[in-house]
């Protein structure tokens, strides 16, 4: 029964997401409408919608579970969160308006060089690649053991099965249909999120006073840590870690960057960032107060508590313990964030690929076209490899995974733009991709080599601690440019 409610909401689900993928994509499917929706998102449409696309399935699920190992510590990295939005918001945005940028990666080819271009728009690929299928992975396993595994269907068909569910509706047009479909997906995110809540705290026979008393006694409140620079969830890592984060997985992120420069002026992608940034960090303690609760009502109800965190709110929902009506809302909630931050993350691939990689604007329109569509279906045959790695791979945590690769992979982005936009100087181009790669592999020497020696490791801090290297490294092989001014 479990199964073919879950298979019955997500058909009508989806049937909703191609409607709207119709009405938007009508006239609309060349690849201004694909790559910048034509330039007439509405900024609070796409504010909205940017909110689902950030939280994802792995925060409807991982966030949660983290209580359970963590407490509400997460809290610390939201807060740098904000302040990240805020940066981007007066630093970054002003730079891709001025410059008309489709791609942001095409900012690095006018600073510095067509090396150091490809080099950017390269990392970005693998670093939104591995993130955006992990993020997919975590909805498909969900949907694997819960609902294929009885009818002994194989994971890779439900993986393929996601990802051509996915590329139906934003194959057209792209960018314009995603910022539609993502304001719907947030909205029934949300919607899941609340009306999950509700069910718990009936469930427990809770009232809103008595929901903050639980919440506040409970020995897994804990916000902050201070008094533990050893700890991955000390506050100033935590914090800082949470600012850069923000920085380069949406800042200098082509597939975030893309919602934001399809809006009709710089104003208005402003004031789209400072809402997205302040709404943020309420809704993730409310996901971490719902962690809380479930670990309140396993003891209360003696269910035993799964070993792995991002099993927890699955294991209600899908088990029965809180009802049909709790499924019903899980299942909208869960397949609502993945495909908000999965549909964009396709659309924004293709976007670089084509762009960034096979030069598309060079063609004339309808060649370029036909490259997109064709690239279009490589990058979803990419996710599904990537999705039976992950499921190789079987990681305990997807969303710690998926920040500990970006401070790898994203390391080079931040100090490559960083060094654009802080400097005078002119780095030799040819060598860019060389200290690219070279940072973060001296950066994953340093932190095993600190582990062996001294059992401390390092957590998001990382990205930082790469970004310099690379910083280092590009001030290490430049001159002080002549006749070619910081853009």
């Amino acid at each position: 029964m479990n199964g073919i409610l879950i298979i019955f909401t997500v058909t009508i689900y989806f049937i909703i997401l191609l409607g709207i993928s119709r009405i938007t994509a009508n006239k609309h499917s060349d690849n201004d409408a694909f790559f910048r929706g034509n330039k007439q998102s509405p900024w609070y449409v796409v504010s909205f919608g940017m909110i689902g696309a950030s939280l994802s399935g792995v925060t409807f699920v991982s966030v949660p579970g983290m209580v359970k190992n963590i407490d509400m510590t997460y809290m610390q990295t939201c807060m740098g969160f904000f302040f990240g939005y805020i940066i981007i918001a007066h630093v970054l945005l002003p730079l891709y308006y001025k410059l008309n940028l489709t791609s942001i990666y095409t900012y690095l080819g006018q600073r510095i060089g067509n090396c150091s271009y490809k080099t950017g728009a390269s990392f970005f690929l693998i670093s939104k690649i591995l993130g955006a299928a992990a993020r997919l992975y975590l909805v498909c396993i969900i949907l694997q053991k819960y609902v294929f595994d009885i009818y002994n269907i194989p994971f890779a068909i439900t993986a393929i099965g996601t990802v051509v569910l996915i590329w139906l509706y934003t194959y057209k047009s792209g960018i314009r249909t995603i910022v539609w479909t993502d304001s719907l997906q947030t909205f029934c995110l949300l919607m899941a999120l609340g009306l999950i809540l509700y069910n718990i705290a009936d469930k427990l026979n809770m009232d809103l006073s008595e929901i903050a008393s639980t919440i506040k006694e409970s020995d897994m409140n804990r916000i902050f840590v201070f008094d533990d620079w050893g700890s991955k969830q000390n506050f100033f890592k935590q914090f800082f870690s949470g600012i850069f984060i923000t920085i380069v997985m949406t800042g200098l992120d082509q597939d975030m960057m893309q919602k934001n420069l399809s809006c009709r002026n710089l104003k208005e992608a402003q004031k789209n960032m400072y809402c997205y940034g302040i709404s943020f960090v309420p809704v993730n303690f409310l996901f971490l107060s719902l962690g809380v609760l479930l670990m309140v009502a396993a003891t209360q109800l003696n269910i035993a508590v799964p070993a792995k965190g991002d099993d927890l709110l699955p294991m209600f929902a899908a088990e029965g313990y809180l009802g049909y009506t709790v499924l019903v809302f899980f299942t909208i909630g869960i397949i609502a964030a993945a495909f908000s931050s999965a549909d964009s993350a396709l659309a924004a691939l293709t976007t670089s690929f084509c762009i960034d990689i096979l030069e598309t604007e060079k063609y004339p329109e309808r060649k370029a076209v036909r490259i997109r569509k064709a690239a279009h279906i490589g990058i979803s045959i990419v996710f599904v490899a990537c999705i039976m790695i992950f499921d190789a791979v079987n990681s305990q945590s997807v969303i710690d995974t998926i920040y500990t690769v970006a401070s790898y992979t994203y390391g080079p982005l931040l100090g490559l733009f960083c060094f654009g936009l802080f400097t005078d100087k002119k780095p030799k181009d040819r060598l860019v991709p060389l200290i690219a790669i070279i940072s973060p592999v001296i950066c994953y020497i340093i932190d095993y080599a600190t582990f062996i020696n001294t059992g401390y490791k390092f957590g998001y801090e990382m990205l930082m601690f790469n970004g310099m290297l690379t910083f280092i490294g590009l001030a290490s092989i430049s001159v002080k440019a002549k006749n070619n001014p910081k853009v």
